[in-house]
């Protein structure tokens, strides 16, 4: 129970952020558009290349942002083709994104901590970057197949600078070269943005408290993808790994785990509103599962990581 409170503790300023957006949305006139337009093009592939440039990189290490991608992908793909069968508001091609990826950076990073240790957590952000390649690479290409041709599809991803950005930190972060020192407040600056304004943006796009679920379909769908086939898909390569191909350690299994179960990602909330695809359906989806994992997080690492 103390463990249950002292978590809820260090997610509440995640809410309170939720709160200011909509205050900034509703009173201010904030644009949730121009801002998803900075997380996308400016504060994501910063934090991706900074997260990249200091990790322990190794063959293993490198493979574990493609595996998450990978698994990612296939929850994505095998949700879009259950919701082109049962939605039609136009809304079936953000279920990727809603099921595939989490709020594994402004959510999942202060549960790491909490849980892990510094040591963990590390492990956790280099867990966390495949999630981000999904979100900016597959993920927003089937968004955009919602509204786009194949190839202006394909012109919009080519033109996120995320994917380019991880490339390049590993590639530095191999050949031995590191940040500049003078250069370190910077990137820590922007993570700092990363997790407000990811979070702010959720608020942005509810003009009201009222209706939050919108296309009941759609809700259902995202919850039962992200709350429920993500962690079995967890659990079951924890098993597989462990009892028979015995690659990772504990440290990695706990670390996809805590991916799987971390609510709808605000990035989510960010691409629907730069493609005008369920912008609010998105945000109402993205905000309930944040309420919901307030209580759904605490039970499942007391059931799982215990």
């Amino acid at each position: 129970m103390t463990a249950a409170l002292t978590l809820l503790l260090k997610l509440l300023p995640l809410y309170i952020t939720v709160a200011l957006g909509w205050i900034a949305g509703r009173y201010l006139q904030a644009s949730s558009r121009h801002i998803a337009g900075i997380m996308l093009y400016i504060v994501t592939p910063s934090v991706v290349f900074s997260g990249v440039m200091a990790a322990p990189l190794s063959a293993e290490v490198i493979l574990l942002p493609l595996l998450t991608f990978a698994l990612c992908s296939l929850i994505g793909v095998a949700h879009l083709w259950v919701a082109r069968r049962v939605l039609t508001d136009g809304s079936a091609s953000i279920i990727p994104l809603s099921v595939g990826t989490g709020n594994t950076g402004y959510f999942g990073i202060p549960v790491a901590l909490l849980l892990f240790g510094e040591q963990g957590l590390a492990i956790y952000i280099v867990c966390m970057l495949g999630t981000t390649l999904f979100e900016n690479s597959v993920g927003f290409y089937l968004a955009a197949r919602g509204r786009y041709s194949i190839r202006d599809a394909l012109v919009r991803v080519s033109r996120l600078p995320s994917v380019y950005a991880f490339v390049l930190a590993v590639l530095l972060n191999l050949s031995g070269i590191g940040i500049p020192e003078v250069l370190t407040p910077l990137f820590d600056n922007l993570r700092g943005a990363y997790s407000i304004l990811g979070m702010m943006i959720i608020g942005m796009g509810i003009l009201s408290f009222r209706g939050l679920a919108g296309n009941i379909r759609f809700t259902g769908l995202s919850f039962a993808g992200k709350f429920v086939v993500w962690p079995l898909v967890a659990l079951g390569l924890w098993w597989l790994d462990a009892a028979v191909l015995g690659i990772y350690d504990t440290d990695v299994h706990q670390a996809i785990f805590l991916l799987s179960i971390t609510p709808i990602a605000a990035n989510t909330v960010v691409i629907a509103t730069l493609l005008d695809t369920a912008p609010r359906q998105a945000a109402g989806t993205a905000l309930l599962s944040t309420l919901f994992a307030l209580v759904y997080i605490p039970v499942m690492v007391a059931i799982v990581l215990s």
